[in-house]
């Protein structure tokens, strides 16, 4: 397989006065996640990091008005690549160590992966295609050495736990069944929530190994009952409420017998 090298590797787009969006064009969409930087008063914040093929913090660096804090809504390869390159750096704490270790299940190849995750995710309606990028970040990258980086978190948080950044302040939600600790970021102030791999509008992936039909059903039952104004999710364009609803009812209909 032959690459080009990108221009670029990350896009951005302004979403409001305070939070701008990051992503990977050049990352296939199963792993091509939403990156959310949030300014604040005191200090910003950084939701997720992306995949870590190429390095985010100096790519993006023009954007903080100080520090940053980089949060994991959990500890899928595709969330965290680039956690390593920041010095504040806060993880749940059902997936705090394995953070510490970081996951490398997964390669860039198809062909390199498990077969029966693969499996698991085409049968959830995704294609993967035979490279999860389809560009270098840069010459002489080494695709095939891709891995995630440990990060040890700096900061352990757990359910009803509060980040502020000074004028925002966020509640954490304990939201599991895509992964065992996946967290999200609720702003009651706003009805903002910025929900990982809780709730996005694409294909919901519930059965990987680590992963628990019976607490994504606790987990969209809780969020139906949210008022949010806005969903930024994981992947994927964010939505409102009524969109969230009507996922979270899709999702308890189809799994009703679990």
């Amino acid at each position: 397989m032959t690459f080009e090298i990108a221009e670029r590797w990350f896009e951005r787009k302004r979403i409001d006065d305070d939070i701008t969006l990051i992503w990977e064009p050049h990352v296939d969409p199963l792993g091509r996640c939403n990156i959310w930087h949030v300014r604040g008063s005191e200090t910003d914040l950084l939701v997720d990091t992306g995949m870590g093929v190429a390095e985010l913090k100096p790519a993006i660096e023009d954007l903080f008005g100080h520090g940053v804090i980089a949060f994991a809504t959990h500890t899928h390869f595709d969330h965290v690549g680039s956690l390593h390159e920041f010095e504040n750096r806060i993880v749940g704490v059902h997936e705090a160590p394995i953070m510490e270790e970081a996951d490398n299940r997964f390669s860039l190849y198809r062909e390199d992966m498990d077969p029966d995750v693969v499996k698991c995710i085409e049968d959830s309606g995704y294609q993967i295609s035979e490279c999860l990028i389809d560009a270098l970040p840069c010459a002489g990258y080494d695709a095939r050495a891709y891995k995630v980086e440990p990060a040890k978190p700096t900061r352990v948080v757990d359910e009803g736990d509060e980040i502020s950044i000074g004028n925002r302040r966020f509640e954490v939600m304990h939201l599991p069944g895509h992964s065992p600790g996946s967290i999200g970021l609720w702003e009651a102030d706003t009805g903002t929530l910025f929900s990982g791999d809780a709730a996005y509008d694409g294909p919901l992936l519930d059965m990987l190994p680590e992963s628990d039909i019976a607490d994504y059903c606790r987990t969209m039952e809780r969020l139906m009952e949210l008022p949010v104004t806005v969903v930024h999710a994981g992947h994927d364009p964010s939505f409102g409420r009524e969109r969230l609803v009507a996922m979270c009812r899709d999702y308890l209909e189809k799994r009703a017998s679990h």
